[in-house]
């Protein structure tokens, strides 16, 4: 019990590592206002998620927000981008997690990456034109947009935008499935016998 725990522990740590240095190397997408970043660090998280449930998916979500707050800041000065990043990856996550670990099979994870693309597009378009830009509007003492202009703001880049995150993201986390497989299922194996 205590090595399961001991490893689970080790492997969250190394998942949120590379999960921040993912998160580093973001990158705009074209045609896209250029805040706004395309970056592949729920990748971990994910696997995270999948091997030991989805609470250590959401630790690795979180330190990986509070290492990029700590070390690189935030432009308003309050961790605005980070607590959206991480609610952003909970929606993606979570269900993805879930639907693997229920049915335990490709088809599985398929079905929860997509249900993870289609809530994040919408809640994270509910949740911007809401509470994410006024927040940036406040905290940068801008002039507050138009209800219009966050909403076009939001229709034609916001969701779009976390549409396609969520493609990709899909594409990235199917390829490295197919690389990682083994060792996928010999943590699978070993934290379902310690349990």
């Amino acid at each position: 019990m205590n090595q399961s725990k001991v490893r689970k522990h080790v492997t969250v740590g190394m998942l949120s590592s590379i999960a921040y240095v993912l998160m580093m190397l973001d990158f705009p997408f074209p045609g896209f206002p250029v805040f706004l970043q395309i970056d592949f660090s729920d990748a971990p998280a994910l696997i995270a998620a999948i091997v030991f449930g989805p609470a250590a998916g959401l630790m690795v979500e979180a330190i990986k927000n509070v290492l990029h707050y700590l070390i690189q800041g935030s432009a308003t000065g309050v961790p605005v981008g980070q607590v959206a990043n991480f609610i952003a990856g909970a929606i993606f996550i979570l269900p993805s997690s879930y639907m693997f670990r229920r049915y335990k099979s490709l088809k599985g994870l398929l079905i929860g990456l997509v249900i993870g693309t289609l809530l994040m597009t919408t809640v994270m378009s509910v949740l911007n034109y809401y509470i994410i830009m006024p927040a940036y509007t406040l905290f940068l003492n801008s002039p507050a947009m138009t209800a219009e202009a966050t909403k076009q703001l939001v229709v034609a880049s916001i969701m779009p935008f976390n549409f396609i995150k969520g493609i990709l993201m899909t594409l990235i986390f199917l390829l490295i499935i197919s690389r990682l497989k083994f060792w996928l299922t010999n943590q699978l194996q070993f934290h379902t016998r310690s349990l």
